[in-house]
C-alpha cells in the first residue's frame, strides 16, 4: 500500500469519527463550532455524509473516487459554514477557527486525491520523478559538465551550493518549500564516463534523495537524449510532499525546468530568460524553449 493510500485511509477514519460525533451530538457540536443550534439537522446530514465517504474510501481498492467525494463534501461544509456565519446568533470567532480547520482538511484531501489521480505512488514518503530531453551536444560534453556538481546552481533553481567533500561525496544546500534551507550529504553510487551518473543521499540525511542521469547518443548524430530519474523524499514524508505540491513546489516540474536550463547552458552558453523585457516573466525561460517544457 502506498503512502497516499495510507493517508487516505487515515483521513477516512478521522472522517468517520467526526461523522459519528455530528450524528450523535449535533447540538453540542454546533455550540463548539459557533453555529446556532437550529442547524443541528444539517450537522446530522453532514455526519451521514462523512461516514458514507469514509466507508467508501476504506472499501475501495484504490480510494481515488472516495477522496474526490471527500473534497466535494468539504466544499459543501465550507458553504454551510459561510451560510451559518450570516446568522446574528453565530459565534463568528469560533466559526472562523472552524473554517480555517476545514480549509486545511480540504487542502490535504485535494492534494491526496490529486496524487492518486496522477498515479503517483510513494513509499516512505518518496516521490518518483522521470524527465527526458534531447540536447544538441555530445554525451561526452554533457557528462563532463554535469560531473562538475559545483556548477549545479548555474541551472538548478533551488540549489544554493554543492561542495565536493571527497572523490565520490558532496554536500548539498538547497531551498525547500516556503524558502526554508535544507542540507544533506550525497554519494555517487555509479559513474560510467559519458553514459551514466547515479547518486543517493547518505544514511541519516533529512532528505531521502536518489537518482541517476543517463546520456544516450541520438540516432544520426542529432544530439543526446538525457534522462533524469529520481526519488525525492522531502522532510515530513508524504505530508511534506503534499504540502510542497499544494504550494507549487512540484519536484517533477522543478526537475523538468532545471533540465531545460541545462539544455540552454549547453546549447547557447547561458540560461535565456525574458526578464527585463516588456513581456518578461520573472521565473520563465525564453518563449523558444517554453513549448518543450510544457509537453
Amino acid at each position: 500500500m502506498s503512502q497516499e493510500e495510507r493517508l487516505a485511509n487515515g483521513l477516512s477514519i478521522f472522517g468517520i469519527g467526526l461523522g459519528l460525533a455530528e450524528l450523535t451530538v449535533p447540538r453540542r457540536l454546533a455550540k463548539t463550532i459557533g453555529v446556532p443550534s437550529e442547524h443541528h439537522r444539517i450537522i446530522r446530514a453532514m455526519g451521514l455524509r462523512e461516514i458514507a465517504s469514509g466507508i467508501s474510501i476504506l472499501m475501495q481498492r484504490t480510494p481515488t473516487a472516495g477522496l474526490w467525494l471527500r473534497v466535494a463534501g468539504d466544499l459543501i461544509d465550507l458553504t454551510c459554514l459561510g451560510a451559518a456565519a450570516m446568522s446574528k446568533r453565530a459565534d463568528h470567532r469560533r466559526i472562523a477557527a472552524t473554517t480555517a480547520a476545514v480549509v486545511g482538511a480540504t487542502a490535504l484531501d485535494f492534494v491526496c486525491a490529486q496524487q492518486l489521480s496522477r498515479g503517483v505512488r510513494t513509499r516512505n514518503g518518496t516521490m518518483p520523478v522521470t524527465v527526458s530531453l534531447m540536447i544538441d551536444r555530445s554525451p561526452e560534453d554533457l557528462y563532463s559538465y554535469w560531473r562538475k556538481f559545483s556548477d549545479f546552481p548555474s541551472f538548478m533553481k533551488h540549489v544554493i551550493s554543492v561542495k565536493p567533500t571527497g572523490e565520490r561525496q558532496s554536500h548539498w544546500v538547497v531551498t525547500g518549500p516556503f524558502g526554508a534551507t535544507v542540507e544533506w550529504d550525497a554519494e555517487i553510487t555509479e559513474d560510467r564516463a559519458n553514459e551514466l551518473i547515479a547518486w543517493r543521499s547518505v544514511e541519516g540525511s533529512d532528505v531521502d534523495h536518489s537518482g541517476q542521469i543517463r546520456f544516450e547518443q541520438a540516432p544520426g548524430g542529432r544530439g543526446t537524449m538525457v534522462t533524469v530519474e529520481m526519488h525525492y523524499g522531502p522532510p515530513g514524508g508524504t505530508l511534506g510532499s503534499a504540502v510542497s505540491a499544494w504550494f507549487g513546489e512540484d519536484p517533477n516540474q522543478s526537475i523538468k525546468m532545471d533540465l531545460r536550463r541545462f539544455k540552454q547552458v549547453m546549447e547557447t552558453g547561458e540560461v535565456i530568460t525574458t526578464e527585463g523585457q516588456s513581456a518578461g516573466r520573472s521565473t520563465s525561460t525564453s518563449i523558444q524553449y517554453d513549448p518543450a517544457v510544457r509537453r
